[in-house]
Parts: structure tokens; C-alpha cells; sequence
């Protein structure tokens, strides 16, 4: 019996580093491998005919997407943060369209999830967003369910954002072609395991903090809990069973802060976020983090940035300016 060729499309947004597709080829290359046949077809797109170069002078071969190619199992839209998709051409949305109608499996790695989004694909639909674009993202489309899970399977739709690229493709060559044939590739990849997409995308609290110390953890977690309505050094105190002192000489140890000071530059570092990310009022965002008044916000974030929330926003939209987000 002839093995069913799955053909595998990558759609690659202009300005879209190369290296964001290497985990994803590197599974279905070696699935072929290790099957000793050919279980999947690859194909690269680009949408002009500029080539996929890397800054460090490498190239992807691909060749300008002129429509769908028949046989079609999956399309793939890649795109990276450094050149962030702003808008889509009414003709590609109509293309993505038609393709969803004939069952063509759509999939948005890193911010390629975002002109899924523009054409209306994602629409009522879990996707996976990166932790740092989410903000954006649900700002931008309200009406799909964007979370921070490690990869989304969801009606016809995938989505995986960069640290989870090859987690997302064994699971689908699990799915495809059986757990051993994953299990093989994983080990020919040396991938310890193939993480479940329900797992979430950042590092665990405790190695994002150098420290074990379960108070410490349980103290983080509800300053990350409390951004809006801050508790109080007692109240977090009070919350995981030690006295004020106590916390103060954990936090002072393991971070070499007082707890005030890390739940302020937490929020902080929240609010710079949303200012960079949204497009909410400066007062939205200092109330949101848990800032009394316009004053006091742009007060403390002048303190523990050097610029007013105003003065930040400003640069960082030059900056995307000069950078140039893409419309395609």
C-alpha cells in the first residue's frame, strides 16, 4: 500500500527570520527519515519575491506564493515579532478563506497567527499566542480566544508560538502516523519529551527565580494574582503564613529586594507592557496596575524607567515606525 503524502505549505511574511521554520522542517524531515518513506511534502512560500535571508547571511529556499497549490494538507502562515503583519490584501484573505472551506488544515506559527486573525480564520477559535504579544493580540481580536498554552489544535486550526514549534509537529506525527514513529523522531531530534499543548509557555515560577523556597513562590504568585487591587506586604504575609519580617528577609536573600519594591517594578513592568502593546489610555493602564492617580503612575514609572509612560509610548511607536511593521 502507497503511505499517504501529507503536502505541507509554509507561507513566510517578508522580513520573517528563517530559523523560526527549522524546528517545524526538521520533525517532518525526519518522520520521512525514520519511516524510511515519504509521509510528508514541504513547500516555502514567499509573498514577493524578495529571498528568506537571515541576518547572519543565510537563505531559505522558497519561491512566490501565486495561489494555492493543489494537493493541499496544511498551509502555514510564518511571521516574525521583528516584522509584525499589520494588515492583509483582500486578495490572501479570500485565498485562506476558500482554503479553509475545502478543508485545508491552517496553522499561524510565531506571529503568523496574526493574519490568520486579520482574514477572520481565528474567529471563536483557542489559539496560541506568544506571552509577550498577548496583550496585542486580544486588543486586536476580541473574538478569538487567545491564550498562553504552548500550542492549539482547534477545528482546523493550529497554532504554536516559537518555543513550542516542535512539540506541536511530533504531537501531529503522533496523531498521523502513530506514538513510535514520534517516539522515534523525538529521539533522532533528541527531544527529551513531547510536551502536552495544554502546558503553558512560560519558564515555572521557580526557575524564573533562581530559588525553590516555597513562600517565596507562593509570595510571587500572588503579587502576579494581584496587579489591579495590590495586597498589602502584611496582607501577602498573612496569605502564606509567615510574619512581615520573615518575608521581608526571604524576598532580601533571594532577589535582594524588599517585597514592596519587586511588586512595584512587577507592575511596572506590566504597565510598560500595555503601554507598548495596546492601545488603552495612559490612566487605563496605571488604574489596571494598581496605580491611585496619573500622577503617582507616571511618577513611579519615571522613577524605575528614566522616561514618563508618555515619553516610552512615543519611542517605542517611532521605533516600529522606522522598523516597519509589514502589510501584506
Amino acid at each position: 500500500m502507497t503511505a499517504e503524502v501529507r503536502r505541507m505549505a509554509f507561507l513566510i511574511w517578508p522580513g520573517c527570520h528563517p530559523a523560526i521554520l527549522m524546528p517545524a522542517l526538521s520533525v517532518l524531515r525526519s518522520a520521512n527519515r525514520m519511516a524510511e518513506t515519504t509521509h510528508y511534502q514541504m513547500d516555502c512560500f514567499t509573498l514577493d519575491d524578495a529571498p528568506i535571508l537571515s541576518s547572519e547571511g543565510w537563505q531559505l529556499p522558497a519561491r512566490r506564493w501565486t495561489g494555492p497549490v493543489s494537493a493541499l494538507s496544511h498551509l502555514w502562515l510564518v511571521a516574525d515579532v521583528a516584522q509584525l503583519p499589520v494588515s492583509l490584501s483582500p486578495a490572501l484573505a479570500l485565498q485562506l478563506r476558500s482554503l479553509a472551506r475545502d478543508g485545508v488544515l491552517l496553522g499561524g506559527l510565531e506571529e503568523g497567527v496574526f493574519p490568520l486573525a486579520m482574514a477572520g480564520l481565528l474567529d471563536g477559535h483557542r489559539c496560541a499566542v506568544h506571552w509577550r504579544m498577548l496583550e496585542e493580540f486580544r486588543e486586536r481580536f476580541p473574538a478569538v480566544q487567545a491564550g498562553t498554552r504552548l500550542f492549539e489544535q482547534d477545528q482546523g486550526r493550529l497554532s504554536s508560538s516559537g518555543c513550542a514549534i516542535t512539540d506541536l509537529f511530533l504531537t501531529m506525527v503522533g496523531e498521523h502516523h502513530g506514538a513510535d514513529l514520534a517516539a522515534l523522531v523525538a529521539e533522532d531530534l533528541n527531544v527529551e519529551r513531547i510536551r502536552d499543548g495544554s502546558e503553558q509557555q512560560r519558564v515555572p515560577l521557580r526557575n524564573r527565580l533562581g530559588s525553590t523556597h516555597p513562600k517565596l513562590t507562593q509570595a510571587v504568585i500572588l503579587m502576579e494574582s494581584n496587579i489591579e487591587e495590590p495586597l498589602t506586604t502584611d496582607e501577602i504575609a498573612r496569605h502564606v503564613c509567615v510574619s512581615r519580617r520573615q518575608l521581608e528577609r526571604i524576598f532580601k536573600q533571594y532577589l535582594n529586594s524588599v517585597p514592596s519594591q519587586y511588586y512595584l517594578e512587577l507592575r511596572l513592568n506590566r504597565a510598560r507592557q500595555m503601554l507598548q502593546q495596546t492601545s488603552k489610555s495612559i490612566i487605563q493602564i496605571g488604574l489596571s496596575c494598581g496605580f491611585s492617580s496619573g500622577p503617582h503612575f507616571s511618577s513611579a514609572y519615571r522613577n524605575c524607567f528614566g522616561v514618563t509612560p508618555r515619553e516610552d509610548r512615543n519611542q517605542y511607536r517611532a521605533q516600529q515606525a522606522q522598523d516597519g511593521r509589514v502589510s501584506m
